[in-house]
Order: C-alpha cells, then sequence, then structure tokens
C-alpha cells in the first residue's frame, strides 16, 4: 500500500493502528496441590539428581526465578553463610542478591553435598551424552515436563498468585519479589487470581 501510494497508483491510505496481544494466558501454575505431591516425592529419594531436580524447582516457585535466571548461576553466586543467591534478572547488566528463605537454603545445601565445590555451572546434566555440562533451559522444561508440573514459568506464575495471597494483594511488596519492570504486569496476576470479570458477571446475571 505504502508502494503504491508513492508511485501514484493509489491516492487513498489504510491506516491501521497496533492491536495489543491479548492476555489470555493462564497465570495461576500448575497449582499448590500437585507442586507439594512432587516436591514430596523428590524429598524421600536421596540420589543426585533428585537433589538437583528439589533445589532447581525450589529456586523457580520460592524465588520465582525464570528458568534463565537458574541456568545462568553458577557456584560462585550461592553464599550458604549469608543465605544469598546472586540472580543476573531479565534485561540486567548486574547481579542482584536475593535472600534465600530456609527451605530452599537446605535444599541447595544439600545439592552442593553431591555436586562439590569446584568451580563452574551451578546445575549440570545428567544426561549421557552432556554429562556434567551446564543445564540448559531446554533441559529445565524437559525437567518440569517430566514431573508433570507443565512450562518452568508456570511455577514462577504459581509464586507470584500465590505471594499476591500471602500479601493480601499489596502488588508493591509482591513487585519486589517478581521483580517486575512494570507494576501494570502485575495487575494482570491480580485480576486472574480474584476473578474481577467473573465477579461482575455474576452480579449482572443475579441482578436480571
Amino acid at each position: 500500500m505504502k508502494l503504491a501510494r508513492t508511485l501514484g497508483l493509489v491516492t487513498w491510505g489504510l491506516e491501521v493502528q497496533n492491536l495489543k496481544a491479548a492476555q489470555d494466558r493462564d497465570l495461576r501454575g500448575p497449582g499448590r496441590t500437585a507442586l507439594k505431591k512432587v516436591l514430596g516425592e523428590l524429598e524421600q529419594k536421596l540420589g543426585p539428581k533428585a537433589r538437583r531436580d528439589l533445589a532447581i524447582l525450589r529456586l523457580l516457585h520460592d524465588l520465582g526465578l525464570r528458568r534463565g535466571e537458574v541456568v545462568s548461576l553458577d557456584l560462585e553466586h550461592v553464599d550458604i553463610a549469608t543465605g544469598s543467591l546472586a540472580v543476573l534478572g531479565k534485561g540486567r547488566t548486574g547481579r542482584e542478591s536475593l535472600s534465600l528463605p530456609s527451605k530452599t537454603l537446605a535444599v541447595l545445601r544439600s545439592w552442593l553435598e553431591v555436586r562439590g565445590g569446584e568451580h563452574g555451572p551451578l546445575f549440570t546434566n545428567f544426561d549421557r551424552a552432556r554429562k556434567g555440562s551446564r543445564l540448559t533451559g531446554t533441559g529445565i522444561y524437559r525437567l518440569t515436563r517430566g514431573l508433570g508440573l507443565g512450562r518452568p514459568h508456570g511455577l514462577r506464575h504459581a509464586a507470584i498468585t500465590e505471594a499476591l495471597d500471602l500479601m493480601a494483594g499489596d502488588v508493591r511488596k509482591v513487585q519486589r519479589f517478581s521483580r517486575h519492570r512494570d507494576l501494570r504486569v502485575l495487575n494482570f496476576y491480580d485480576d486472574s487470581r480474584q476473578d474481577f470479570a467473573g465477579q461482575v458477571a455474576k452480579a449482572v446475571a443475579a441482578n436480571l
């Protein structure tokens, strides 16, 4: 169309504003029951892979980390003594120190007992072909899917939704947890959590 106008083939134009993508994603995550079941099963196992998987799931949920943030971690980014983790957030140029909850710290300590103290990636592969190499985002995706928890980001969704419940909808506090730069993003989580549309629909239907 623009080329046709430039060449003088047409004298009119058609202007269409950019359409925003619909917010139709499920922001609730896999659900507390499913996650607790998987965590409980892993806690009963003592093998290296189970310890690794448990630590990964705890980081994805307890700190609301993205899988890219998890796979970028090296041993040096964990400080067991202070109970902190240096995370490189999405779109950030420097790492941010996050406090580790006691349960998260405990499973990380358990994983480090079998991982050893050599420098390098915090989480490594157990696959035969790439054993010992850095675990990738695809590897974490396969891990959560294999455990019946869906996408890794679903655990972050679940954590943020639960945080809004526990903080009584205080989006300012939850923003510090989720590390979203735009506070408006959390409004979608809050709307999904409380189902405002459903509440209004119920009231409108009852009024007829």
